[in-house]
């Protein structure tokens, strides 16, 4: 403790001797790289604590973030953030693939995942109000190097899936406007190769407008946000009346085909129901985005969990109804997979209107997601930029907008560019996997951190049980997907609960939880975020190979960077004093309770 703390006095009175940078020549570089193997052993491991996350850290940043959200704020970007464009895209072809009628029940198990994966995130945000969501959650629990990895992948997530949502604007707009927007407004290059090809300059325009928006002020930006989401709520409650009325019960259980589709309310089955939740989940992500606005909340522990969780909770009874609007207005083997509740007034006399109606709503619903989005990628990359693994000044908050102004504008750039170009298809096979990925990482690590504290508990046992657990999960998955029906599956499927359930009690009983969350915790502890491990491994399970061949190209991408780029950056600024100095929060009592800094 005492030569941790060293610095720190002498500091005051005479500046260390710097160290030189890295980066200062190709020779600085070169011994750096020499060196690569011991900065690896000091830097991949090392974590913070939660003192150090929301004082030394923060401060990197210059100005703070003004705190000026509230629960309603949190709630709005919530529902910005999840109620996008993707339910209206999901919900047809789950329906038609997948669950039939019960796509209704698809939502609902969809919706207490993400519910129990927000209860993960809530922990930590209550207890950590900075921006930075899962990259610093993982950062005080599992290092530098597993924080960086998670962050990379995510950003990358962020970029490619709001580059999508931009370009299918413009699509949405012109099916509010009755104009094939996509053929006229977008300009097609000959000579690039397809897929690249065509130019949307609306695409672009619309993520130049909202990054504007996210660096002039967070506050107006929930204000626009909630103007939007208000307007989109009233749209989608629009959509949900209109299918109670003009829908009929007897689609719930009679196709339009009954020669060819399977009759009643679950047509495929249990195991449709729970392919199709695998789909619909995905309608579901942007809760995050509502954690990395910790930073800017008033009273955290009040409002994270009502923002979060209460969020989460609003669009799984929207989705719910929703869904049971379209399986009453078509029946289910008639449902179009592209644009379902557009098509489902297309060809009806004198309704042709509301598919207008219904391609303007999710006009709005686009723009409140990508707001959300970018305001959450913008505060992961800052966070990101204070740990010194990228460079610092994407860190940099405006003194006078309060906002992270260079990593807004950075991203904005850069998701634009790709907007630019990028195909629609080849984006849709770029996204979701990651998401999937950090949500499972952040469920692990709120366990980790409740029953291991750094440098006073044995991690051995917690560690084992995640791994163990983990196993189990997947084994089922596998089983569940591959092996054939019968009551060999159901045998081995009943073998695998079992076996994860003891493995559950086994750890309960024998393990004493190191600490207690002092304003809010995830209930049912280690119950409840065990239930989240599985149902995102579940969920991963289901994704197709281009998923994995992306998520494993930028993960060599992310760990190629961390190796010749950030695990150096790391280093030097330890050995400057800027992450030595941050070792000051271990004499403070919230650093005493969350355990040492090590390898700091």
């Amino acid at each position: 403790m005492e030569k941790l703390q060293e610095p720190i006095a002498t500091s005051s009175s005479s500046s260390p001797s710097p160290h030189s940078s890295s980066f200062a020549s190709l020779g600085a570089y070169g011994r750096a790289l020499a060196e690569t193997h011991r900065r690896l052993g000091r830097r991949a491991a090392s974590v913070t604590t939660t003192y150090e996350e929301m004082s030394r850290v923060r401060a990197r940043s210059g100005a703070d973030m003004a705190r000026s959200l509230r629960w309603p704020d949190l709630v709005g970007f919530g529902l910005g953030g999840m109620v996008g464009a993707g339910v209206f895209v999901a919900t047809g072809r789950a329906a038609r693939l997948y669950a039939g009628p019960a796509i209704v029940l698809s939502y609902a198990i969809a919706g207490l995942c993400a519910l129990l994966s927000a209860f993960c995130y809530t922990e930590f945000a209550v207890d950590m109000p900075v921006a930075g969501g899962a990259f610093s959650y993982l950062r005080v629990t599992f290092g530098e190097f597993a924080a960086f990895l998670t962050g990379a992948n995510l950003i990358m997530e962020y970029v490619f899936s709001n580059a999508a949502v931009a370009r299918s604007f413009t699509a949405y707009l012109g099916t509010a406007i009755g104009v094939d927007t996509a053929a006229k407004w977008r300009i097609t290059i000959i000579g690039l190769p397809k897929g690249f090809n065509q130019i949307d300059l609306l695409a672009v325009a619309v993520i130049v407008l909202i990054s504007m928006c996210i660096c002039y002020s967070t506050k107006e930006s929930s204000v626009l946000n909630m103007v939007l989401t208000a307007i989109h709520i009233a749209f989608i409650l629009f959509i949900i009346v209109m299918g109670f009325w003009r829908g009929d019960v007897r689609n719930l259980t009679h196709p339009a085909n009954p020669a060819e589709s399977r009759g009643g309310f679950l047509p495929y089955g249990v195991a449709g129901v729970f392919n199709g939740a695998a789909m619909v989940y995905l309608s579901y992500i942007g809760y995050d985005a509502v954690s990395t606005m910790a930073e800017e909340v008033r009273k955290p522990a009040r409002d994270i969990p009502i923002g979060v969780s209460g969020s989460v909770a609003l669009v799984a009874l929207l989705y719910c109804l929703m869904a049971v609007s379209m399986s009453m207005l078509v029946p289910y083997d008639a449902i179009d997979k592209e644009s379902p509740f557009s098509a489902a007034f297309r060809g009806s006399d004198g309704w042709g209107w509301v598919s207008n109606v219904i391609g303007a709503g999710a006009s709005f619903g686009i723009l409140t997601s990508l707001l959300v989005s970018m305001l959450g990628q913008a505060r992961y990359l800052c966070v990101i930029g204070r740990s010194s693994v990228v460079p610092a000044w994407l860190a940099q908050v405006h003194p006078k907008t309060s906002t992270p102004v260079n990593a807004s504008a950075f991203l904005g750039a850069f998701t634009a560019v790709i907007a630019l170009l990028t195909d629609l298809d080849v984006l849709l096979n770029l996204v979701s996997i990651g998401t999937l990925f950090v949500f499972y990482m952040v469920s692990n690590a709120v366990v980790y951190r409740r029953y291991v504290t750094v440098a006073s508990t044995n991690p051995w046992p917690t560690i084992s049980f995640l791994l163990a657990f983990s196993f189990v999960s997947l084994t089922i998955t596998l089983i569940w997907r591959f092996a054939p029906a019968g009551l060999a599956k159901a045998v081995l499927l009943g073998g695998c609960t079992v076996v994860a359930v003891a493995v559950l009690q086994v750890f309960n009983s024998l393990v004493p939880r190191a600490r207690k969350p002092e304003h809010w915790g995830v209930p049912l502890m280690p119950w409840v975020p065990a239930v989240s491990v599985f149902l995102n491994v579940f969920l991963l399970g289901s994704l197709d190979g281009p998923s994995y061949v992306r998520f494993g190209f930028f993960s060599v991408f992310a760990v190629l960077v961390y190796v010749f780029y950030s695990v150096h950056a790391s280093f030097d600024a330890e050995q400057n004093g800027h992450l030595t100095k941050a070792a000051e929060g271990l004499s403070h009592p919230v650093g005493r309770e969350h355990g040492g800094a090590s390898g700091v």
